[in-house]
């Protein structure tokens, strides 16, 4: 096995590297079988994660990571090429062999929330804020770090990341806006054209909530059958049943990862349909003031309604055994189909290499209230 990089590090690990197991023992009390044969974990660790460019990042309590696919020689990027793709590759969970692959990247990093530094920012709702705003952070930076891990060697990095830098903080800024308008002020609009016909504000909010939830569903439908987003989605599906294995205390093996399910409870595809359903109790409480205020509410209640989600998925996360919260997260579970896909071995090797990465660094699961302040993942 290769050495694990320091924090802030980068190594080249082999294609051997995430086959390693880890050395908590298995815990059946920990792991149930669903009804398609597939396992689910029965506890929450904290531990979440985020599919990137051919690669994985996961963050733990104090580290993060990013497992990336290098390009090869032949193919250009880290997977296998168009034959082994269509063929054995990740649809059927076959792994192609060796020398189709590129080396796994890792790149690992010290994380220190805010909210670790701040009491104040510890209470409800306002610490999801906080949360959601440090794993954008971390998200688009991982992005960035994929992105530049696919480059050709022959290129300066330095340029790359550079220039990656201004260019994925723009995209962050724009993904904002075109959240908020598609997904908050659109609704608001087409709602308002048959506002004369609705002679109730709760009658008003009621359809925006469905309109917006019918664009929102939309959306997903039509991203998911985006074909060049499937590396992405079979990725996302590697990083969910690597994080279940492991909260399951089972070996971190790619064969032990591929037994659960690839749909989590704490998983953000879930995260952003429970936003859908708050903003219809949220923007209920505001009843139907002037149309400039209406557009104001619905700017800047997407902060407030984000927060009382993160709380949401937070518990149903922790109480993921209660029937009722299986009966109310169920369809978050199942728009997880749409966003996630099964992942090849290969596939599950770099999400365990993300993920054994930061466990070099840390244990979560020995970790006392103290270290644990602060700390808001999701999956």
């Amino acid at each position: 096995m290769s050495s694990r990089p320091g924090v802030g590090g980068r190594v080249q690990a082999s294609n051997l590297q995430a086959a390693a197991t880890a050395t908590r023992p298995p815990d059946s009390s920990a792991v149930a079988q669903l009804p398609d044969g597939e396992l689910t974990a029965q506890r929450d660790a904290p531990l979440g994660g985020q599919a990137v460019l051919e690669g994985v990042m996961m963050r733990g309590v104090r580290h993060w990571a990013v497992a990336v696919r290098k390009p090869t020689a032949t193919t250009g990027l880290g997977k296998p090429d168009a034959a082994l793709r269509d063929g054995a590759g990740a649809s059927n969970g076959a792994s192609p062999g060796p020398d189709a692959l590129g080396e796994i990247e890792l790149t690992t990093f010290s994380l220190t929330s805010a909210l670790a530094r701040h009491r104040w920012l510890r209470v409800p709702v306002l610490r999801g804020i906080v949360a959601l705003g440090g794993s954008l952070a971390i998200g688009f930076k991982a992005l960035g770090i994929s992105a530049n891990a696919q480059l050709p060697e022959g290129e300066s990095e330095e340029d790359a990341q550079e220039i990656g830098a201004g260019i994925w903080a723009g995209t962050v800024v724009v993904a904002l806006i075109f959240a908020i308008g598609l997904f908050f002020l659109l609704p608001l609009g087409l709602t308002s054209l048959v506002r004369g016909q609705l002679h109730s504000s709760a009658l008003f909010w009621i359809v925006e909530g469905i309109v917006r939830t019918a664009i929102f569903l939309g959306y997903m439908v039509l991203l998911s059958r985006i074909r060049d987003l499937r590396r992405v989605f079979e990725y996302h599906g590697a990083e969910h049943k690597t994080i279940s294995c492991f909260e399951a205390g089972l070996p971190l093996t790619p064969h032990n990862a591929q037994r659960f399910s690839r749909l989590h409870p704490r998983c953000g595809t879930s995260f952003l349909l429970i936003v859908m359903v708050v903003s219809i109790f949220v923007f209920g409480a505001v009843g139907l003031p002037a149309w400039y205020l209406l557009v104001a509410t619905r700017i800047l209640g997407v902060p407030i309604i984000a927060g009382i989600s993160f709380e949401i998925i937070k518990f149903a996360g922790r109480n993921r055994n209660r029937r009722w919260v299986k009966a109310v997260m169920w369809p978050g579970l199942k728009l997880q189909l749409l966003t996630t896909q099964e992942p090849s071995l290969d596939q599950l090797a770099v999400a365990i290499a993300a993920l054994e990465a930061v466990l070099a660094l840390e244990t979560p699961g020995s970790m006392d209230a103290a270290d644990l302040v602060g700390v808001e993942v999701v999956a």
